[in-house]
């Protein structure tokens, strides 16, 4: 049996990871909507940030290949194309979506229309059959649904281009993670580390949104003062700066999520996401001026007691009826895989600070 010690040292590092998490979750949240209010090219900062994540997981890549020895995987080019490319597409206009939406709505009506990506992750994980159908899930719809109609309903800083934008972004969500899930759990991939995944999917997420740079951003960036019409080097090196910090944001969001679940769980990582939903909101009246009415902090109530409905559900059919993802098809007889289950040899060889107890992890769907 652990002593007080240890349970009281394991609860300070899980403190720590979620507060981590935390700073880098809101920071990039807030982050995006500070850089917006002057620098009105969101498409072309999320190109910058997906540059720079490119870089820093490639640079992360070769330090667990000089730690462990052995050569990180690659992707052959057929099997890049197909059955990345789907993923890399829907990622990046989740993405690009999400920071284009910062220019007409306030970060609580992002925080909450966001939070409606759980209806769109269930729904395609019922397609995919990642799923098993629950009659719980209906009134799981129902809460998150009726919360998102009663916090946007006669809402003083309501912007309907903004709030599709959200939308949209949040339904490819759910065609994003529900992809990820599948490309992380095919075990003859070798994707199930997230940094081997990051690096795969940033250059197709660049080259998959580029086009719509060029479309709606091209022309006017190309005659902006702020970057290719500088006249003084200052200004330059000060937009490169603040995009910098953005894309080192997004790679910590990442790195942090990541720590957070091989270190404690997945559900630790949901129930975080929760609260720092709540956190979020509370923030945006405090520091943006963002105004909430009754009705809505009524409807944002709802719609978290329907993720945490769905938070639970998922424990609770976890523990009592073994995972609640259907296994899926692989060449592998190991069918199903989780986020961060590494192959024994490999996980010997990695630090042991990632080497936790519960090791076996599953993507999570929040």
């Amino acid at each position: 049996m652990a002593c007080p010690v240890q349970f009281l040292c394991r609860g300070l590092r899980t403190v720590g990871l979620v507060l981590l998490y935390y700073v880098f979750s809101i920071g990039i949240t807030f982050y995006n909507k500070w850089l917006m209010k002057d620098f009105h090219y969101p498409l072309f900062m999320t190109l910058v940030h997906l540059a720079i994540n490119f870089c820093l997981s490639a640079l992360t890549r070769r330090a667990m290949q000089g730690w462990t020895g052995k050569p990180r995987v690659i992707l052959s080019w057929t099997d890049y194309i197909r059955k990345v490319a789907p993923t890399a597409l829907a990622t990046a206009l989740d993405i690009g979506l999400s920071n284009w939406s910062f220019l007409f709505i306030t970060i609580s009506l992002y925080t909450m229309t966001k939070s409606s990506a759980v209806l769109f992750i269930l729904f395609f994980s019922l397609v995919f059959k990642l799923e098993e159908p629950n009659p719980f899930l209906i009134l799981v719809v129902l809460l998150i649904s009726s919360g998102l109609f009663m916090f946007t309903f006669e809402s003083t800083q309501f912007n309907l281009e903004g709030f599709t934008m959200v939308l949209l972004a949040s339904f490819l969500g759910g065609i994003r993670w529900t992809l990820t899930q599948v490309l992380m759990q095919k075990a003859e991939l070798g994707l199930q580390n997230p940094i081997d995944t990051m690096y795969h999917l940033q250059p197709l997420m660049f080259l998959g949104l580029f086009p719509l740079f060029l479309y709606n951003e091209g022309l006017s960036l190309s005659t902006s003062e702020k970057l290719f019409r500088v006249t003084e080097l200052s200004p330059l090196l000060y937009s490169v700066f603040t995009l910098s910090i953005g894309g080192s944001l997004a790679f910590g969001l990442g790195f942090s999520e990541f720590l957070l679940v091989s270190r404690t769980s997945s559900l630790t990582l949901s129930i975080s996401g929760i609260f720092k939903e709540v956190c979020t909101l509370l923030l945006a009246a405090a520091l943006m001026g963002d105004k909430m009415g009754m009705l809505n902090w009524l409807g944002f109530a709802i719609c978290l007691c329907g993720i945490s409905l769905h938070v639970g559900l998922k424990t609770y059919y976890s523990k009592n009826k073994g995972p609640s993802l259907r296994k899926l098809n692989s060449k592998s007889p190991e069918l199903e895989l989780p986020l961060l289950r590494q192959k024994e040899d490999e996980r010997d060889d990695w630090p042991a600070e990632y080497n936790d107890e519960d090791e076996e992890q599953e993507i999570p769907l929040h």
